[in-house]
């Protein structure tokens, strides 16, 4: 069911909910635009919404204008400071924000991002960002291959480690929720790697090449299994892996979404649900379980590439189900909407 959409200055790709508690309401959504001419720019935005499923509010309240963004993160709850929000762009640049003067849900207007620092850490393009578990170190993924290790200490960006992952770009980027001395990375030259950072430079603990048929776009832990992580492909698989036996997925295809898998998100209360950005086919929702995944609910509001898309972190409605943020790239549509589905009858 559809709550609210609106559309965005730019061609939008990220849709992050801010997880900590009294700012669950707060939306980002972030945008890439390409301006061509014989100096072409790379221009994006990050833009804060209000959202109120119960009202079916969906409220701007800042925006941010910045470098073309690939994609942005809330730090991670449980870290000892308040919300920050991270930006990898287009310049090469992180980017940490933190959210100022923004109130709790009973009086949630205003408030905006005031950068807390910013470094160019590659002459290549930042691709895709993660926290670790406790939101001291980002992973970065670059467009020639590399993965960056840094660290935020006091207002200031270090890089701890970099090396050369993969042949082609590194799309995405995975610290381990339960071991974060280990990243996961998946790029365009079909591989899918596991790194150890306890070596300087990091030793690779596995790599599968051999599955993924084109390239890996995301990868997703599970926040509950230890054992279990996603991998989500150009493809079109959503693919489900067991750590202690890597040479080939749980289902031998997994399921296929019809279009390329570019984002997955766990659902933050319902173990073994997911949330799928398909690119040519919409989004879908992912049961994944002891048989093989299956599609849980598919939208298909979007008549775009299927790029951002999030959970709202806040309890479960009536009737079990979860408020969704997803968007769409060259119509630049953000739309919040509700399953059908009752999560509760899983």
């Amino acid at each position: 069911m559809d709550v609210a959409h609106c559309y965005l200055e730019g061609n939008a790709d990220a849709v992050e909910f801010c997880p900590h508690d009294g700012y669950q309401h707060v939306l980002a959504a972030s945008t890439y635009t390409l301006k061509e001419g014989e100096q072409p720019i790379r221009a994006g935005s990050i833009s804060l919404f209000d959202v109120n499923a119960e009202k079916g509010n969906l409220e701007l309240f800042h925006r941010e204008h910045t470098a073309g963004i690939f994609d942005i993160k809330w730090s991670t709850v449980g870290s000892n400071v308040g919300p920050l929000l991270a930006q990898a762009d287009a310049d090469g640049y992180l980017r940490i924000y933190s959210l100022e003067g923004c109130c709790n849900e009973e009086k949630p207007r205003g408030g905006f991002l005031n950068e807390v620092c910013g470094e160019k850490i590659s002459s290549s393009m930042c691709l895709f960002l993660d926290w670790n578990p406790t939101a001291t170190s980002i992973s970065v993924g670059l467009s020639d291959g590399s993965v960056s290790i840094t660290t935020l200490a006091e207002s200031k960006i270090e890089k701890l480690q970099e090396w050369k992952a993969h042949d082609f770009e590194l799309w995405t980027s995975c610290f381990d929720i339960h071991q974060p001395q280990l990243v996961y990375t998946g790029s365009d030259d079909c591989k899918f790697k596991c790194w150890d950072m306890r070596d300087n430079p990091s030793r690779m603990v596995f790599q599968n090449s051999k599955v993924h048929k084109m390239g890996v776009c995301c990868i997703a832990k599970s926040p509950t299994d230890p054992n279990t992580i996603l991998t989500g492909s150009y493809d079109e698989y959503l693919r489900v892996w067991d750590l202690r036996c890597i040479s080939r997925p749980v289902n031998e295809t997994s399921v296929c979404l019809g279009g390329g898998v570019w984002r997955i998100k766990h659902h933050p209360f319902v173990s073994g649900l997911v949330l799928a950005a398909c690119m040519h086919n919409g989004f879908a929702i992912v049961k994944i379980g002891d048989e093989k995944p299956e599609v849980f609910e598919a939208y298909s509001q979007h008549g775009s590439l299927a790029y951002g898309a999030d959970w709202q972190r806040a309890k479960l409605l009536p009737g079990g189900s979860t408020i969704v943020a997803t968007c769409s790239f060259y119509d630049r549509l953000l739309r919040v909407w509700r399953p059908k589905s009752d999560f509760c009858c899983i």
